[in-house]
């Protein structure tokens, strides 16, 4: 006998019909209050508020109340530009002191104009469908070029190309076609002729950018929520980066040790392992900062716990670890085991803590621990909670946290929570569709400002899988679990560039590849170009070969070694752009457009980068490869390896047997050079060789550079405990002249006796260096003031006193 299932619709196929979509009609009224304006139309209203004379909000809503909060996402803004309005039959016309916002009144749409009427953007009207979604498309011209969106896979442009947002756990295929990865950062930075702007759809839940749908227009929707954009203008791209982490924030200076080499694997399976490990690396003289615990660490996958028989002394194993100069970082996942007889579940069951269904169950779910339970992040007391437990952890010594399938990923068949599952929201209740993206995010904040707390004024250190815009003020990225193939190292390039241009500065990528079988050349290769990512992780997966420094026999060892010891060397002036990027927000790793925004020939250009604006990175990610094409962009360049000299513009080829990564660094440029240390943060000498490439003796060359230092890792740096040595070589016929001089004096002094100044590639002669004697190199060597000049490597080298006073040299030729 068959019920009434028996003739169920879906049975039977559905009659698609195309709905009907709306838009707000035409505007009938504007009404302001303060620098927010309200347009009223006819079927729904729009509120235009100007932030700064770049950046205005724009959202749609319905009824009379306007709702002006944001998303975590968006730090609170103070908004004091002075905006003049117009009104005629046709338009509404709002005008601050470089751009020109027009609203047509018959159609709702929006032009920006420069004030010199030059066309920056057009938004066609805002419209929805009958179930919510909302969407709205901009104008395209034949010379668009778009960035940003976080860390989609793909080339550097994403011109024709479609982008979903919605944090997804992707361990396979994890190709260019797949729209949606770990992290969701709705900022799209368009670019066309001598213009960019971004946009900014403040919206957790699943949005799209397509770029790909029309020739002439692009488009941005989300599937539930509101329509909360934010126009950001530039006309530089540096301006749109500069100005976007104003609104979602800036990073805050990581620990030093953050910055060093991390080990990483899936997993070291106990306390012998890591510490053998750890001894490994000392006895190797490989630099490493931290080694990875995966979840293998924890009894039966509970976070905050350690398994009593893999790791029954994990006080004694930190504190081997300390003494060798190295740190553990763990992994902490958001999913907490279903067991009545373990405390934090316990907490959370009795002090409500966990995401719930509407009608009041405990939202479950299978990871590795099994069924499981989530916190709800979007509850600050949730937080508090959340992050006052990882005082387990730092009782042990532990500074850094490591946040893992926190999309959140789950074991079903949508990889995720129920959409209907209900997150608190302080008061603001939420359904996980809604706010499915900030949930990593959440996550880490609670992760971040729980070490916070307890670290006694110590930096934490947070690496997190997932994350929303804004996720730059409390973790580093990571871009998830990639593969050992030569075309995911090639990935990796234009991954973490669009990621520096939407705000996260710290991000890299699984050295060697996550999964799959990496080999010698491959991880020679991938470390090259890993060393010079803002985060450098060496990771691979359970089951696969091994792929620590020495896996693959002396030869690559030694390639190995001596590029991570050169990132290591590199570090004062790595340190230095953490600075930049803290204060500015500009990224530390560049697409060649950055700092080249008017060369046709770089719109595209992402198997090659630049460290800051000075030093030229191009990897070679191919197998049985000697030699690549490099692009040098308009100036002069000299080779790090051999010195050569060559005129931008223009395309070479370089020679790049396995033990060298083409690099070259502009002339005029100066870099900042440390010790090789085996750790990040030893204080033991800080002694500092300032590069200064490509000098002349001739009127008009001139360079700066200033050296920036703290304690790495404290946060006194906020109450002025730092340090800032600024350099200063200006040219003329004759001569040379070399000045500098610390900043007013603060609570940080760096522990050295000497600064030294190279002239690399110099176009002089050195005869004379005032008030110095000429020295041998053993002089040198042995700490002697004075001066040496090598014509072979044309080279001249510079030894005195380091002296608050500063000082002067003057170089005749």
């Amino acid at each position: 006998m068959e019920g009434s299932s028996a003739i169920r619709p879906d049975q039977f196929g559905s009659s698609e019909e195309q709905a009907l979509r709306k838009s707000i009609g035409y505007f009938k009224s504007l009404e302001q209050d303060g620098n927010t304006f309200i347009c009223r139309g006819n079927k729904g209203n729009a509120a235009i508020l100007f932030l700064t004379d770049d950046v205005f909000r724009i959202k749609i809503f319905q009824g009379e109340q306007v709702d002006l909060s944001t998303t975590p996402g968006v730090l609170p803004q103070v908004s004091d530009v002075e905006v003049k309005t117009q009104e005629n039959d046709t338009k509404f016309i709002f005008v601050t002191s470089t751009i020109r916002l027009i609203v047509d009144k018959s159609k709702c749409s929006f032009l920006i104009e420069d004030l010199k009427a030059q066309t920056i953007a057009r938004q066609n009207p805002v419209s929805w469908d009958a179930r919510g979604e909302i969407s709205a498309t901009y104008e395209m011209p034949n010379e668009s070029h778009f960035y940003g969106l976080g860390e989609k896979t793909g080339f550097l442009d994403k011109r024709g190309e479609r982008y979903t947002n919605w944090n997804t756990d992707v361990y396979a295929p994890h190709v260019p076609e797949i729209e949606a990865l770990y992290q969701s950062i709705p900022l799209l930075i368009h670019t066309h002729g001598e213009q960019s702007y971004g946009l900014f759809l403040d919206n957790p839940g699943r949005s799209d950018f397509d770029m790909r749908a029309s020739d002439t227009t692009f488009s941005i929707s989300c599937s539930t929520g509101a329509y909360d954009i934010y126009f950001i203008n530039g006309p530089q791209m540096k301006d749109v980066v500069s100005r976007y982490t104003v609104l979602t924030g800036r990073i805050d200076l990581p620990p030093k040790w953050a910055i060093g080499y991390h080990q990483s694997r899936y997993s070291y399976m106990n306390q012998q392992e890591v510490l053998e490990l750890a001894r490994s690396f000392r006895a190797k003289q490989i630099p490493c900062d931290v080694i990875y615990l995966d979840i293998h660490y924890m009894d039966e996958y509970r976070v905050f716990t350690f398994d009593p028989v893999r790791f029954p002394d994990p006080e004694a194993m930190m504190a081997e670890l300390k003494s060798l100069g190295i740190r553990i970082v763990p992994i902490v996942d958001p999913g907490v085991k279903k067991d009545p007889k373990y405390k934090v579940y316990q907490e959370g069951v009795r002090e409500n803590h966990f995401v719930k269904k509407l009608e009041g169950d405990i939202v479950l779910g299978e990871v590795w621990p099994g069924i499981s339970a989530f916190p709800d992040f979007t509850e600050d007391r949730t937080s508090e909670w959340w992050g006052d437990l990882h005082r387990y952890y730092t009782e042990l010594g532990i500074q850094g946290i490591w946040n893992d399938m926190n999309e959140p990923a789950l074991f079903n068949e949508s990889k995720t929570m129920d959409l209907d599952a209900m997150h608190g929201n302080n008061g603001k209740p939420r359904t996980h569709e809604e706010l499915h993206n900030l949930y990593g995010m959440l996550m880490s904040k609670a992760t971040y400002e729980g070490l916070s707390r307890q670290l006694d004024g110590q930096r934490p250190f947070v690496l997190t899988r997932a994350g929303y815009s804004g996720i730059q003020r409390y973790a580093a990225v990571w871009t998830g679990d990639n593969r050992s193939f030569w075309e995911h190292m090639a990935m990796a390039m234009p991954m973490v560039l669009n990621m520096g241009l939407s705000g996260i500065p710290f991000a890299g990528p699984d050295i060697g590849g996550f999964a799959h079988h990496a080999s010698g050349e491959l991880l020679v290769r991938w470390t090259q170009m890993g060393a010079f990512f803002p985060y450098c992780r060496n990771h691979s997966a359970i089951g696969t070969v091994r792929q620590e420094p020495w896996s693959f026999g002396d030869k690559a060892e030694a390639i190995v070694r001596d590029y991570i010891g050169l990132r290591y060397r590199f570090m004062p002036h790595l340190y230095n752009l953490f600075q930049e990027a803290a204060t500015t927000g500009l990224p530390i790793v560049r697409p060649l457009l950055l700092e080249y925004p008017a060369d046709p020939k770089v719109t595209n250009l992402c198997d090659q980068f630049l460290l800051g604006k000075d030093i030229l990175i191009a990897p070679v990610y191919r197998p049985d490869t000697d030699h690549r094409s490099v692009y040098l962009p308009a100036g002069t360049w000299i080779d790090y390896w051999t010195g050569e000299v060559h005129e931008g513009g223009r395309t070479i080829l370089a020679h790049a047997p396995l033990e060298i990564m083409p690099m070259y660094v502009r002339a005029g440029a100066i870099l900042a050079e440390g010790p090789l240390k085996q750790s990040a943060d030893n204080e033991s000498d800080e002694s500092v060789t300032f590069h200064i490439y490509g000098a002349v003796a001739s009127t008009g060359f001139e360079t700066a550079y200033t050296l920036y230092e703290d304690d790495g890792v404290s946060f006194d740096y906020r109450q002025g405990s730092y340090s800032e040595l600024s350099l200063n070589v200006v040219g003329s016929p004759k001569t040379i002249e070399l000045n500098w001089s610390y900043a007013a004096a603060s609570g940080f002094k760096p522990t050295r006796k000497l600064l030294r100044f190279s002239f690399r590639r110099c176009g002089f002669t050195a005869s004379l260096v005032e008030g110095l004697q000429r020295l041998t190199a053993d002089q040198l060597a042995a700490g002697a003031e004075g001066w040496l000049y090598n014509p072979s490597t044309d080279e001249l080298l510079i030894q005195v006193a380091d002296q608050a006073a500063g000082g002067k040299l003057v170089i005749t030729k």
